[in-house]
C-alpha cells in the first residue's frame, strides 16, 4: 500500500505501473484486478468503476459502474464479456479462474442497481426500466434498456414512461408525469 493525494490505494497483487494508472476520484479506492490471459489488458475494479489498463500502464478507458449492463463469464472458454448500457461494443477477456475479480464485477454491478421494471412490450421484444445509482456520487439515475434488435418506437417510449415512473415513486424521486388536469369546481 502507499499514500497518494486521493487516499489509500489498494490493489495488492496489482504491477504499480497498472495501479498507478487507474485515476481514483474522491473516496475511490482499489479493490483488485485480473490480467488477461493473452496478456494484453488488464482490467481493474475500484469502489466506484472499472477500468481498462494496459500491461504497460495505459489507462484505456475507465467507466462507472452504473453504465455496465451486465457480465458473464464462461468457464470453458474462460471468456469474461462484458456489456453496456449505451449499447456500445461488448468488452470481452479471456481471464481464467479470477474468482475474486469476477465476484467484486458482480457485487459492484448489483450495488449500482436500485429498482427495476421489465417493460411490457409486444412480440418478442424485451426491455427494462431502471433506477441506478452512480456509486461516486450517491445520486441516482434512470436507465432504459432494451432488447437485442429493439428500437425505439411509440410503444417503447409509452411503457419507458409509465416504467420509469412507476419507479421514481418507488424510491422517492419526483414524477415527470404531469399533473391530471384540475377540475373547475362546480357551481
Amino acid at each position: 500500500m502507499r499514500l497518494s493525494l486521493t487516499g489509500l490505494r489498494r490493489g495488492d497483487g496489482l504491477p504499480r505501473p497498472v495501479a498507478d494508472a487507474v485515476v481514483l476520484g474522491r473516496g475511490e479506492t482499489l479493490l483488485n484486478g485480473a490480467a488477461d490471459l493473452d496478456g494484453t489488458a488488464w482490467l481493474v475494479a475500484t469502489n466506484h468503476s472499472l477500468a481498462h489498463v494496459s500491461p504497460e500502464g495505459n489507462l484505456v478507458w475507465q467507466r462507472p459502474w452504473h453504465e455496465i449492463d451486465h457480465g458473464s463469464w464462461t468457464r470453458e472458454s474462460d471468456l469474461l464479456t462484458v456489456t453496456w448500457v449505451d449499447r456500445g461494443r461488448p468488452g470481452q477477456w479471456r481471464l481464467g479462474d479470477e474468482q475474486l475479480f469476477l465476484r467484486t464485477l458482480r457485487e459492484r454491478v448489483q450495488a449500482s442497481v436500485v429498482l427495476s421494471e421489465e417493460l411490457p412490450l409486444s412480440g418478442r421484444r424485451t426491455g427494462r426500466a431502471v433506477i441506478r445509482q452512480d456509486l461516486a456520487t450517491g445520486h441516482l439515475l434512470e436507465q432504459v434498456v432494451l432488447g437485442r434488435g429493439v428500437r425505439a418506437d411509440e410503444e417503447v417510449e409509452q411503457a419507458s414512461a409509465v416504467a420509469l415512473d412507476w419507479l421514481r415513486e418507488q424510491v422517492g424521486m419526483p414524477s415527470l408525469s404531469p399533473p391530471p388536469p384540475s377540475v373547475p369546481p362546480s357551481a
